[in-house]
């Protein structure tokens, strides 16, 4: 057995019986890693940068690359929407109105409609991108009506802090995604959130797909 399927199997005994969706986060490690992870079952993959994501995902044969799904993570910057739009199955990290506009713009003019996630900062992080409550709440509904985007669900990456913060955090980010399911009658089935130091804590709380790197390939 290899180090990635074991892994994999202790990943999906930890999380069982919640059935969230096992995300590979490539950024440290090269194609060679990921086309393990594929042999051994996982269908997920996910960079933070775009140009890496393009070069390494670029670099795996074709059967791979009908059959994955891939995750952007990482902040986007407006310049490399273009880029994004289109490559990527989901880009979990849309923070700003503006950003969403221009990816349902750049998606309208390929003919496409971009899955994305909307990148929730519920610990109020300065370092980190993300809505506050408040302020997703306030562009809720223009994003929701944008026809190049299929909103999918929420985003979150906690901070390295206690595990009781972080029950608090997640609980607080399920919460939040059903307040604005019951408040605007939108579905929103997924909420993404729980890495590799936190993952446990993240599916008692919801998530619907985590992400994780350290975990699975190390």
């Amino acid at each position: 057995m290899s180090t990635v399927e074991e892994n994999l199997s202790e990943l999906r005994k930890d999380i069982a019986p919640c059935k969230a969706k096992i995300i590979a986060v490539t950024k440290y490690f090269g194609a060679e890693k990921l086309i393990e992870a594929y042999q051994d079952g996982l269908r997920d993959f996910a960079e933070n940068r775009v140009q890496d994501a393009l070069d390494k995902f670029g670099k795996l044969p074709e059967e791979i690359k009908q059959n994955s799904t891939f995750h952007l993570i990482g902040h986007l910057q407006t310049n490399k929407v273009k880029k994004a739009v289109g490559y990527f199955d989901y880009i979990q990290s849309v923070d700003s109105l503006r950003l969403a506009r221009m990816i349902s713009e750049t998606a309208l003019d390929r003919g496409i409609v971009q899955k994305i996630l909307l990148q929730v900062n519920n610990a109020n992080e300065a370092n980190k991108s993300g809505f506050s409550k408040n302020d997703l709440k306030a562009v809720f509904s223009d994003i929701i009506s944008l026809e190049g985007l299929d909103v999918r669900g929420l985003m979150n990456i906690a901070p390295v802090t206690s595990e009781d913060e972080l029950d608090i955090l997640f609980a607080d980010m399920n919460s939040f995604k059903k307040e604005l399911e019951a408040e605007y009658g939108y579905e929103l089935p997924e909420l993404s959130m729980g890495m590799s130091n936190d993952y446990k804590i993240a599916v008692k709380n919801g998530s619907t797909m985590i992400r994780v790197g350290r975990k699975l390939f190390l």
